[in-house]
């Protein structure tokens, strides 16, 4: 939907479906006519008006979209963030058991094909926790800015006051 007004006249608003085009302000003109053999407009328009005129009336953009934006975007992080940690804490106990076998690979110590199977098996496990750490890690470095941004949103006006005196 697109609004249009009058120079002369602000408080007068002409909504049109769809979007600024000639047929919208051919549209509005006819709501305008309207409106003066209606006798509702209080302007004058005896030096004539043409649909070229109207002012196109846009919706204020709300700066709070973009930080609802950012809330939004700093509880996703934390939400992943809090993912991780579950995985990577599930996952730590067979991962120290994996990498504690994988040491008898290391020395000159008998090792049963049982072993061997095992470890192998586990190698899953050791991936899985790795990778996930990694994840964990980096997840937590971009966790920081986010929930900076909380804060921020979260802090009362009585807090940023105080917080703006100390600097």
């Amino acid at each position: 939907m697109v609004k249009y007004t009058l120079a002369q006249c602000p408080e007068v608003v002409l909504p049109v479906k769809g979007k600024d085009s000639v047929k919208a302000r051919e549209k509005a003109m006819d709501q305008l006519i309207e409106l003066m053999e209606a006798g509702q407009l209080s302007t004058d328009l005896s030096e004539g008006f043409s649909p070229q005129q109207f002012i196109e009336v846009k919706e204020p953009v709300l700066l709070n979209s973009a930080a609802d934006d950012s809330i939004n975007q700093a509880v996703q992080i934390l939400s992943n963030l809090a993912s991780l940690k579950l995985k990577v804490q599930a996952s730590r106990e067979e991962a120290l058991r994996v990498r504690t076998q994988i040491d008898k690979l290391f020395t000159d110590e008998v090792v049963s094909e049982e072993e061997i199977a095992e470890l192998k098996d586990g190698f899953k496990a050791l991936k899985s926790f790795a990778q996930a750490n990694l994840r964990y890690r980096e997840a937590r470095a971009q966790a920081e800015e986010a929930r900076a941004v909380l804060d921020q949103a979260l802090q009362s006006e009585a807090e940023k006051t105080t917080a703006a005196a100390k600097r």
